[in-house]
C-alpha cells in the first residue's frame, strides 16, 4: 500500500524506534505512548484490518503474539504483566488501516472495559 504509514515504516522510508524485528513482523515504540511501555507490532504484509485476515494468512496472528512475547521480554515487563490490544475499524478505535497490535505495560493498567 503506497500511502500506508506502517508500510513506509516497514520499508524503512520512515524512521522508527525499533524494538523487535523478524521476517514477518516489526515492533516499534509508539510515538504517542499511553503507558510507560507502548509498542506497536505490525505484520510486514499489508492487511488493512483484523476482519481482512484470510484463512491462509491466519499465521500472522500467531507471529504477532510471538513478537509480543519477545517484546515483553525485551522491555522487561513479561513477569509483571502487560496488555495487548487490536483495534478493528473506526468504531473499534483503529486509526491506521494496517493490522497492528498495541502492547502496553510498565505500570498497573486500569480496567477500561467496565
Amino acid at each position: 500500500m503506497p500511502d500506508c504509514i506502517f508500510c513506509k515504516i516497514v520499508k524503512g522510508e520512515i524512521p522508527c524506534a525499533k524494538v523487535y524485528e523478524d521476517d514477518a513482523v516489526l515492533a516499534f515504540d509508539d510515538i504517542q505512548p499511553m503507558a510507560p511501555v507502548h509498542v506497536v507490532i505490525v505484520p510486514k504484509m499489508h492487511i488493512p484490518t483484523l476482519m481482512d485476515v484470510e484463512a491462509n494468512q491466519s499465521g500472522v496472528i500467531a507471529q504477532m503474539v510471538q513478537a509480543a512475547q519477545n517484546v515483553a521480554q525485551i522491555k522487561q515487563i513479561a513477569a509483571r504483566g502487560f496488555r495487548t490490544v487490536i483495534n478493528c475499524n473506526s468504531d473499534g478505535g483503529q486509526v491506521v488501516f494496517h493490522l497492528h497490535m498495541h502492547l502496553l505495560g510498565g505500570r498497573k493498567l486500569e480496567d477500561q472495559l467496565g
